[in-house]
């Protein structure tokens, strides 16, 4: 696993930042159009839906803050951030969805997009924690 985080890091612009420039922009357009029927045939709960589509969101954004050296403040405290910025993202987007015609913006909508992007970003966290640091090579004695 050290090594796919080494892979993750040396390779960053194409395995995290392109792939959340990416799933952000079809997450977007996906909540703009009226209605997904394809969707609402595959019988599952739309918090679900909401869970999953953000806890991938915080997945790959919490790699992207993590990774990034521009900023401190985001890559010291990654994790927080990367929640902090899906929320207000997710807040916004039920906001967004009040003006689009057969969708609604829903509180419970929003408590499943930040509890996705919640326990991604704390699955990532730990993740991070344990390979990147390098693997002690000593014995003990």
């Amino acid at each position: 696993m050290r090594r796919f985080y080494l892979t993750l890091k040396k390779n960053k612009k194409i395995l995290v930042y392109y792939p959340l420039a990416v799933y952000w922009s079809v997450l977007f357009v996906m909540t703009s159009l009226p209605s997904v029927k394809f969707v609402e045939k595959l019988k599952i709960s739309d918090k679900i839906e909401h869970f999953f589509a953000y806890a991938v969101l915080g997945l790959l954004l919490t790699l992207a803050l993590h990774m990034q050296n521009k900023f401190e403040r985001l890559n010291s405290n990654y994790g927080f951030w990367s929640v902090v910025i899906i929320a207000i993202y997710a807040a916004l987007d039920e906001i967004h969805q009040l003006f689009i015609p057969n969708r609604s913006g829903e509180i419970l909508d929003w408590l499943a997009d930040f509890l996705g992007a919640l326990i991604a970003s704390l699955l990532i966290r730990k993740f991070i924690k344990r390979f990147s640091e390098p693997v002690s090579t000593e014995l003990s004695s």
